[in-house]
């Protein structure tokens, strides 16, 4: 059947943006190359299923004595998931694809008709792959994750309000190696990951806000995509440079590829908001006390000791992806919330939850008296 030129036009400007990045192939990529987790019997994993899930629900209560928040006496909108590590890839791929759509479309409306399909096909392809690989190194990593976002995909079985995904080989991993009571390390564990889930539950708008500042970042990042295979391979270097000489690493090399004002501003923002969230939730852990984790003390001090071995290759690919700059969010947001939380306690650092205004800056972080300056506090 022919059309007119108007036609095809019409068509064109209402076809579906081709895939940048095959996110099935990112998927089933960091599934096969996942590294295998502890040797466990079929008893033996139903029986840590089983306990993670007691932990994740006798956390609740203690997070709400702990914290005040009320929403933490009603999470029905959300789930908790006991997951491996090919299903804790899959979830994360499912959840990049909701947070990097708005600004692929944006890219392809921008730019249509420069990127043909074929080309887009072999682009998804090669992206597909390398976000499987990352995700793959990742998946041994986590022990725990609040997703707050696959619940907006199409034809998503998410509850409303997210899921909780507890990866189940790798905290049995790090409790056999650090040699700790599995209940006690799956309870403390439990309260970090089950702090998020409330705080999305108590701020309702903060998943919205926060997709709007990781569209607004995506969109420069993908903006830029002539230059960024440039900028790329100048942050490897100096990674690498950094890396030999032993300097401190910055943000990670992934991130010191944003540079004009734009980008900066709203990684600022988002690096505050992710550490008030990591922060808030490492004070919740730490409030615990031998009263409702026994050995908590002995599971404080073996972690901290972790990581201070790595080999070379994780170190390269930890500093790649800014790895370590989250475990100073944790600290850097704990500093803020503890310093809150000594001037107008608890139920002053809750006014956070209020409204995006209310979110704390970089710099506030870093001072809280700005905040509680503007806090009227």
């Amino acid at each position: 059947m022919e059309t007119s030129a108007g036609e095809s036009s019409a068509q064109a400007s209402t076809a579906p943006a081709p895939a940048l990045i095959n996110w099935e192939l990112a998927a089933s990529t960091a599934a096969r190359l996942a590294p295998p987790g502890p040797v466990l019997g079929t008893a033996e994993i139903g029986a840590a299923v089983d306990n993670l899930r007691l932990m994740a629900d006798i956390s609740v209560p203690h997070v709400h004595d702990i914290t005040g928040l009320e929403a933490a006496r009603d999470l029905r909108d959300s789930s908790v998931l006991v997951v491996d590590r090919a299903s804790w890839a899959k979830a994360n791929a499912q959840s990049f694809a909701v947070m990097l759509k708005p600004a692929i479309d944006k890219m392809f409306e921008t730019r249509r008709g420069t990127i043909s399909p074929a080309a887009a096909s072999v682009s998804g392809t090669i992206t597909g792959s390398q976000l499987g690989a990352v995700l793959a190194f990742l998946s041994s990593k986590v022990l725990g994750q609040y997703d707050p976002f696959s619940a907006l995909a199409e034809n998503s079985n998410t509850p409303a309000g997210g899921r909780l995904l507890l990866v189940a080989p790798n905290i049995v991993a790090v409790e056999r190696e650090l040699n700790v009571a599995p209940e006690d390390f799956r309870l403390w564990v439990c309260l970090h990951e089950q702090t998020h889930r409330v705080q999305f539950a108590a701020a309702p708008w903060l998943r919205h806000h926060m997709l709007e500042q990781i569209d607004d970042l995506s969109v420069h990042l993908l903006g830029s995509v002539d230059s960024l295979m440039d900028r790329a391979t100048a942050a490897a270097r100096s990674l690498k440079d950094r890396t030999a000489t032993g300097a401190t690493p910055g943000r990670g090399a992934i991130l010191d590829l944003l540079q004009n004002p734009e980008e900066k501003a709203a990684l600022s923002h988002l690096t505050a908001v992710m550490s008030l969230l990591e922060g808030h939730a490492n004070v919740v852990m730490d409030a615990v006390d031998a009263s409702i984790v026994p050995s908590v003390k002995t599971i404080r001090q073996r972690f901290s000791a972790r990581g201070k071995d790595r080999g070379v290759v994780e170190k390269f690919i930890r500093n790649l992806l800014g790895l370590d700059a989250k475990m100073r969010q944790y600290s850097d947001g704990a500093k803020f919330v503890r310093a809150v939380v000594a001037v107008a306690g608890m139920e002053g650092l809750n006014r956070v939850w209020e409204s995006a205004e209310h979110l704390p800056t970089e710099p506030e972080i870093h001072d809280a008296k700005l905040w509680l300056d503007r806090m009227g506090l």
